[in-house]
């Protein structure tokens, strides 16, 4: 288990070594100046365009290797070799205002390219920690049901040797387990909605007692050791929205606060009606968020030791609210657990 002074020992590395790599950036980016600076002086006044050109090169190298600063850092150095190193100067013939506008020229180019650059390779590298941290949570989410499933279905494999309680039972963790990769596929499936921007709702009036009611006796089996109370509001006013995407925001939110109540606790489900909003408020009585993970819990593979399904529960609960001009916001019960709020417009 992670100890706080084990994160922020963690944390001082990556700090250190972002720290290095921009500064051999910055560095090996300056050698190359010097380098080409060297290479195409001889070449002459005449040479101004390639001499551009070439200078551009060590700008990439740095942005490449260290990002935008380093980039930036080498982009002056390039822009000051280029006027005050290279042909004219020393020539007999002063051209201060031809100089001058070389110099603004290149270094804009210098920088437009190292800022081009350096947010390339940044989506990049992002997007390879969410490939990454999607394969880690897929098979981790998926190891545990699979393995249920596969010795439940052994067990039942024996036949007549098993008493009929004990094969229902097993019958009933087989279904159990399934529903569970069915709501992990849907939250996969649901992300890639998101990324793609085709995550629109299709706008009805919907009845969230009905399926805070519904999502309530699905989970069950997740509630087996902890106690679920509901306090909805009778009457609760109808909700504008889509029924399948609110119904995945109150399982994701559920199941979330089930995985992370210990035994013998209560997970509270409230809702009712504020003005023109509904107000859904999930609390359980587990570890509680630290507050250094609730920034960036409801971005997806970024929920530490809150995670939802696969990572990307709450990620989705929180496009769910924005697709339906809500919000979601969380805080601290009394009792130190976690409360997830929800508002969303009325019908």
């Amino acid at each position: 288990m992670r100890t706080p002074a084990s994160g922020l020992l963690q944390r001082g590395s990556r700090v250190l070594t972002v720290g290095v790599t921009q500064w051999r950036a910055t560095v090996i980016g300056i050698v190359l100046v010097a380098v080409v600076t060297a290479s195409v002086g001889p070449l002459g006044d005449s040479a101004r365009p390639v001499q551009a050109l070439a200078l551009v090169v060590p700008v990439v190298v740095a942005a490449v290797l260290g990002g935008h600063r380093p980039a930036y850092a080498v982009a002056v150095a390039a822009a000051l070799a280029f006027v005050l190193v290279l042909p004219p100067v020393g020539s007999v013939r002063v051209r201060v205002a031809e100089d001058a506008t070389a110099l603004a020229v290149f270094g804009l180019v210098a920088v437009v390219v190292a800022t081009l650059v350096s947010r390339r390779i940044e989506t990049l590298a992002e997007v390879e920690r969410q490939r990454a941290a999607l394969l880690r949570a897929v098979s981790h989410d998926l190891r545990t049901p699979l393995a249920s499933i596969r010795a439940a279905a052994s067990d039942l494999a024996v036949g007549d040797a098993l008493p009929p309680p004990t094969a229902t039972r097993f019958a009933e963790i087989i279904g159990e387990e399934a529903d569970r990769l069915d709501r992990l596929v849907a939250n996969l499936l649901s992300l890639g909605r998101i990324e793609a921007g085709a995550f629109q709702p299709a706008l009805d009036a919907v009845d969230l007692a009905e399926i805070i009611d519904a999502a309530a006796r699905r989970l069950a089996p997740l509630f087996a050791s902890v106690t679920v109370r509901l306090d909805v509001a009778e009457a609760l006013p109808l909700v504008r929205g889509d029924h399948t995407q609110l119904d995945q925001l109150v399982t994701n939110l559920l199941e979330n606060a089930a995985r992370h109540s210990p035994p013998g606790t209560t997970v509270t489900v409230a809702a009712a009606g504020e003005r023109e909003r509904i107000v859904i408020a999930v609390a359980d009585q587990g570890p509680g968020v630290p507050p250094d993970e609730a920034a960036v819990l409801f971005e997806p593979f970024r929920t530490g030791r809150i995670p939802g399904v696969g990572g990307v529960g709450l990620a989705i609960c929180k496009a769910v609210v924005d697709a339906h001009d809500g919000t979601i916001a969380v805080g601290a019960t009394p009792e130190g657990g976690a409360v997830f709020t929800v508002t969303l417009p009325r019908e």
